[in-house]
């Protein structure tokens, strides 16, 4: 189903008297910056199927690379924005049907077989025969979206006008490797209470917090093909060693082999071999 953001199918969404509904939506940036903060009764699960969106939920921004969607609850407030012409599928699910999904809006990792069934969800009628095959997609939908893996790509944003502006610089500026200190300058404030604010509004220091952002603008560029070396630069890393060294700390493994796990099938458990 094509749907425009602009339109109030929105509102409409939750009076469809099914479990799941998908809608495919093609915009540009200037539509989704025209987008208002929105909330729907069902949850949703917003894939990017072509150019990249953000949501902003409560008080973070996630970032979202390909092979993950934005899980959201019901209930949630939020936004999308994003830079050219972008194309994605939502899904938007019955609370009674989401039991099983969390709580808390994530991201999670979207496998080969889940994007195809999501891919296949767009093309079910706005009111499917649930007892039919079309309903029996469903379920496995359900089920796949359960088992998937969550993932940490959660950029914290802070309330105080100040601090908000800090991070939008940060945002639009991942290279610029200025001190504490000179960034606390730019936005007239102390060293100790640009850090003091920080850890109280976002529960990180300030290094940490760009680093996470390193993180997750990381994996959105090497998730769309672009080397370690361009993405060491783009961020503002002396070399690809040292960027590498900052990805094995924040994640665990480098760079390659964060993607090849995400990529790969899981394992069956040893009951089902």
């Amino acid at each position: 189903m094509h749907i425009d953001i602009r339109s109030d199918w929105l509102s409409y969404v939750d009076h469809v008297p099914r479990a799941l509904v998908a809608a495919n939506t093609v915009t540009s940036l200037d539509a989704l910056e025209q987008s208002s903060r929105h909330q729907h009764q069902k949850a949703q699960l917003l894939l990017t199927v072509r150019g990249v969106i953000n949501c902003e939920v409560e008080d973070a921004v996630w970032i979202v690379p390909p092979q993950c969607a934005v899980w959201i609850p019901g209930g949630l407030p939020h936004t999308a924005f994003g830079s050219g012409e972008v194309e994605c599928i939502s899904l938007f699910i019955e609370p009674p049907a989401a039991l099983a999904l969390p709580s808390k809006c994530c991201t999670i990792t979207v496998s080969p077989l889940l994007r195809h069934l999501l891919m296949r969800a767009n093309e079910l009628a706005e009111r499917y025969d649930v007892d039919g095959p079309d309903g029996r997609i469903v379920s496995v939908i359900l089920d796949e979206l359960a088992a998937a893996p969550v993932e940490d790509l959660r950029l914290p944003i802070p309330s105080d006008p100040r601090l908000r502006k800090l991070t939008d610089l940060l945002i639009a500026a991942p290279a610029d490797h200025a001190t504490v200190a000179q960034w606390a300058s730019r936005i007239a404030l102390s060293e100790r209470s640009l850090s003091r604010m920080l850890a109280e509004e976002v529960g990180m220091s300030f290094g940490r917090w760009r680093r996470q952002l390193h993180i997750v603008l990381a994996l959105r560029h090497l998730s769309a093909g672009q080397t370690v070396q361009a993405v060491a630069m783009d961020l503002g890393y002396e070399s690809a060693s040292s960027f590498v060294t900052m990805f094995r700390k924040m994640v665990g493994k480098p760079p390659s082999r964060y993607l090849l796990d995400r990529l790969r099938p899981a394992p069956l458990d040893q009951g089902q071999r």
